[in-house]
């Protein structure tokens, strides 16, 4: 299989990423959440880095429950410091904390957080191809979740966000899973 770029094809996990997660437009609550969770954590390193503490994100954080996330005390952030196993960066924490509250806020305002999203994004799949970080679209979305009260979520990470969750996509077109591929 051809596969993009960007993949590492001497790691297992980001193959399976790529093939079987990365721009699949049918994300769950629930994906919808770990992924943005784990896209906040990313900001300054590389998805591959992040990718590779996925497993231990999960132990760590229960699974991705948003209903105990935004329940963790300072006892939790310190066990999540000491946690050798992920990114233990307390700003990132403390925001993975708020930004689950304000997941859930946007959740109850909106029935869904894949509703709230619908209020920014056609209801066709984007197709990008530029290699581009940012758009018109993930500078609205992060700027209203930024004035939400979210962190960790500027338009790079936002941009990576919508890629991931299949909202656009970017199948680079050596890619066997390119949209737009050319048979």
């Amino acid at each position: 299989m051809n596969r993009c770029k960007f993949v590492n094809l001497n790691n297992p996990l980001y193959i399976a990423y790529h093939d079987n997660e990365w721009s699949k437009n049918n994300k769950s609550e629930h994906d919808l959440f770990e992924l943005l969770i784990l896209e906040c954590f990313q900001a300054g390193l590389s998805w591959e880095c992040v990718l590779n503490k996925r497993a231990a994100f999960r132990q760590a954080y229960d699974n991705f429950d948003i209903n105990k996330i935004i329940k963790y005390n300072n006892k939790k952030i310190e066990s999540l410091l000491n946690n050798k196993n992920i990114i233990r960066n307390k700003l990132k924490i403390k925001a993975s904390i708020q930004n689950s509250k304000i997941f859930k806020q946007i959740q109850t305002e909106f029935k869904s957080f894949a509703t709230y999203l619908k209020t920014f994004c056609p209801h066709q799949i984007i197709e990008d191809y530029s290699c581009q970080t940012t758009s018109q679209l993930s500078d609205t979305i992060s700027a209203d979740l930024k004035k939400r009260g979210m962190s960790f979520v500027g338009s790079t990470i936002i941009y990576s966000y919508l890629q991931a969750i299949g909202l656009i996509n970017a199948h680079g077109k050596e890619c066997d899973l390119c949209l737009n591929k050319k048979n």
